[in-house]
């Protein structure tokens, strides 16, 4: 299993906090730069059953490691599984996340080999089978992760109005990381 630096991670997440304290940031009022506890390796296996999929090393380790989001990109990194609710607060997610994860449909093949730049003239649930969304960047913009097929482990964004279906980063870590280093 590839490692993260849990601590690494988690001081860079602070310092960005500290020097954003009104949450200025782009989707920093809706992650708050804070980290769910990471997902025991027993629920991770699980929900790879479920599915019917493996998931690419780098995106696996981050949430065994680190944490089932939602501090990172855009406005926050998707949980992998639904976070439970802690007294008194509420977790929500949205019908996206929820189609995301309906039963074959991560496992189905990704059905792109080549980017799609420019309007889509596919309804974008049928380009984003085989991916797991990471990130929503609002105006129906997301980020997701291919699963499987040539392009699995890659990082692609879809703007379905403008900016079609193309890949944003060779994977998870460089994605997360590239977040992190942002100033």
């Amino acid at each position: 299993m590839e490692s993260w630096d849990e601590d690494g991670v988690r001081v860079r997440i602070r310092q960005m906090a500290a020097r954003d304290p009104d949450r200025e940031r782009f989707g920093a009022d809706t992650h708050r730069y804070e980290l769910a506890p990471a997902l025991p390796e027993a629920e991770i296996t699980a929900f790879e059953t479920a599915h019917g999929i493996d998931l690419p090393a780098e995106y696996r380790s981050f949430v065994a490691q680190v944490g089932n989001g939602p501090a990172g990109p855009g406005h926050g990194l998707m949980p992998l599984t639904a976070p439970r609710a802690q007294a008194g607060e509420e977790w929500a997610v949205d019908d996206e996340w929820e189609e995301d994860r309906l039963p074959g449909r991560l496992a189905e093949p990704f059905p792109l080999t080549q980017p799609l730049p420019g309007r889509l003239g596919a309804p974008a649930d049928e380009l984003t089978r085989g991916t797991l969304m990471l990130a929503e960047e609002g105006c129906g913009m997301y980020v997701r992760l291919v699963l499987s097929g040539p392009r699995a482990g890659e990082v692609w964004r879809i703007d379905p109005d403008w900016g079609g279906f193309v890949p944003s980063s060779p994977g998870f870590r460089t994605w997360y990381t590239d977040w992190l280093q942002r100033p």
